[in-house]
């Protein structure tokens, strides 16, 4: 066997000192979660006797997603409002169009960008990151996905994976690099057609956009999980929801308690008989039990409320997600506590867009694109891109908006005492909530309409008496 080079042993340490560096972490975050739930100087356990997991994965989190509501809510309404609407890239203010804003949108029409965009942003939700593998033609067999892109290729696909699905393989050592500490090789699990087994692919980092949860803290390669904080909370409302199904099952129904006639001889056959028909009202929906020699008297059925420990339980998830809870159990309720919540969770999303999507995964998805000819390099000004107003008025908001403004001006126009106390313009801009530009365009069409009428009685009074 031959000797190794000088190479190939640096490789080993540098290789051996990421294991170490990396058990040192997992011990930092086993020491750290071992301590959760400690009271009294670990005299009480707070996690063992709730029941509480001290450590998750991405398991853990995409169970949650699958099978609980509020789970799915938590993670599929920020992006949903996220991604809504129209997604496009301009370079200029005039009316031409670009030849990258027209590579972008015929880019968007053939993969679906937008689309793929909402779902990457599902499952890095669901972990601490996700990536998006760029399909270039200059592929032809899965050896090819280990080489750099070859510039000026087509993009012929891409595809959304969890993090659990694209695992980094090595990492970039070279201090001098400006990708140090940033991953320089996948390992990606491709799932066979049929999904019954899948494959392993060494990829390069160029075919790969990598982005990280939103909660950034010191690690810039791996945020936290969406459902980290309320992982708690979720297993409580289990725990009241599914305690107050199990609760109105066993209590809506009344016991019974059976006083046996002391005269009475119960043989085995008439005890197995019993036992069947009481297993048979307590699992079945029997309604009717037949005996003999037994008194049966029905217990008062108790049946609590669960909605309080409800609404504590989405309160908490509310505060933790910043997602208000009107939103979150979907409310339609159009009341001014509604209005309001409607207005941050906005607030809320026009952040997520220019702090999350925009820099993390709409942009380097473009830039990478443009750096190897996928699409075509932007002017001198750059590229900018723009989101469909979150604030637009649907037809149905707009009619009723309509409709309340002309029974107030009603109002106010059939007490002309009223314009002596508030004058119109005060009136317009307080009462009716219009722009000054609407209350000047108002003012214009009033004093038009005046000046014809006066024309019309000057042409009146000109015309000739017959």
């Amino acid at each position: 066997m031959p000797e190794p080079t000088k190479a190939e042993l640096v490789t080993k340490v540098h290789q051996l000192q990421n294991l170490v560096d990396l058990s040192g972490t997992m011990l930092s975050r086993i020491e750290s979660f071992s301590r959760l739930g400690y009271q009294y100087d670990g005299d009480r356990d707070i996690y063992e006797a709730l029941g509480y997991k001290l450590s998750l994965d991405a398991s853990d989190y995409y169970a949650q997603y699958s099978r609980q509501d509020i789970a799915k809510a938590v993670i599929n309404k920020p992006v949903a409002a996220t991604w809504r609407g129209d997604l496009t890239i301009s370079e200029s203010t005039d009316d031409e169009e670009t030849e990258l804003e027209k590579a972008w949108a015929d880019m968007e029409r053939r993969l679906s960008i937008k689309s793929k965009f909402a779902r990457l942003d599902r499952l890095v939700a669901l972990g601490h990151y996700g990536v998006l593998l760029l399909g270039f033609d200059d592929v032809q067999n899965e050896v090819d996905f280990f080489r750099e892109v070859i510039p000026g290729r087509e993009l012929l696909y891409v595809k959304p994976l969890t993090e659990t699905s694209s695992q980094i393989q090595y990492w970039e050592e070279d201090t001098s690099s400006e990708r140090y500490g940033l991953p320089k090789q996948y390992q990606i699990s491709i799932i066979q057609p049929g999904g019954s087994s899948s494959r392993l692919i060494s990829v390069h980092h160029s075919r790969i956009i990598h982005v990280a949860g939103e909660d950034l803290l010191e690690n810039e390669i791996e945020g936290t999980p969406r459902l980290e904080a309320i992982f708690n909370r979720l297993k409580d409302l289990e725990k009241i929801v599914g305690g107050s199904g199990e609760m109105f099952w066993r209590g809506a129904r009344p016991g019974y308690q059976g006083k046996v006639d002391p005269e009475f001889n119960m043989t085995q056959e008439t005890i197995d008989g019993l036992k069947d028909q009481i297993s048979e009202y307590e699992h079945n929906l029997r309604r009717i039990m037949v005996n003999q020699g037994v008194d049966l008297q029905a217990l008062a059925a108790q049946v609590a409320d669960p909605t309080a420990h409800v609404e504590v339980q989405l309160q908490m998830i509310s505060a933790a997600t910043g997602i208000p809870k009107r939103i979150l159990v979907g409310s339609e309720r159009g009341e001014l506590a509604s209005t309001q919540d409607r207005e941050n969770w906005f607030d809320m999303i026009e952040s997520r867009r220019q702090e999350f999507a925009e820099p993390r995964v709409v942009r380097p998805f473009i830039d990478r694109c443009i750096e190897y000819g996928a699409l075509p390099e932007a002017t001198l000004e750059g590229y900018g891109v723009e989101w469909t107003s979150l604030y637009e008025q649907s037809d149905k908001d707009k009619a009723e908006v309509g409709k309340i403004r002309s029974e107030t001006l009603k109002n106010y126009s059939s007490a002309p005492v009223n314009q002596d106390v508030i004058p119109p313009e005060a009136f317009f801009k307080l009462f009716m909530s219009l722009t000054d530009e609407q209350i000047e365009l108002i003012n214009e069409q009033r004093e038009a309409a005046i000046d014809e009428e006066a024309l019309d009685f000057e042409n009146q009074l000109e015309e000739p008496e017959i």
